[in-house]
């Protein structure tokens, strides 16, 4: 267990991130490495994510979704502090 503090990131993903498996691939990677969430489809083509957990694994999400799975390509990340998600785990939710 990581005793480094909890950090809430609300992530914006753009790029080539839609139809190549981004969603599946963010709650795996993110189920691996214990942290709670989400992940969705934006109509804009981007994908949204809220990752909580220590601050040290969050980090570390992020610097992984900057390549994504094999066929995305990531162009840039927008990110901010956010809301705990109410809920423990990782999930993919509906498009927005």
């Amino acid at each position: 267990m990581s005793s480094s503090p909890r950090l809430v990131i609300h992530a914006f993903i753009r790029g080539q991130v839609q139809g190549v498996w981004y969603r599946g691939w963010t709650v795996e990677t993110a189920t691996a490495l214990c942290l709670d969430g989400w992940v969705r489809n934006r109509s804009d083509g981007s994908v949204e994510a809220l990752f909580a957990g220590p601050a040290d694994k969050v980090n570390e999400m992020l610097l992984r979704c900057l390549s994504g799975p094999p066929e995305a390509r990531v162009t840039g990340i927008d990110r901010r502090e956010g809301d705990e998600p109410g809920q423990t785990g990782f999930r993919q939710v509906a498009t927005v």
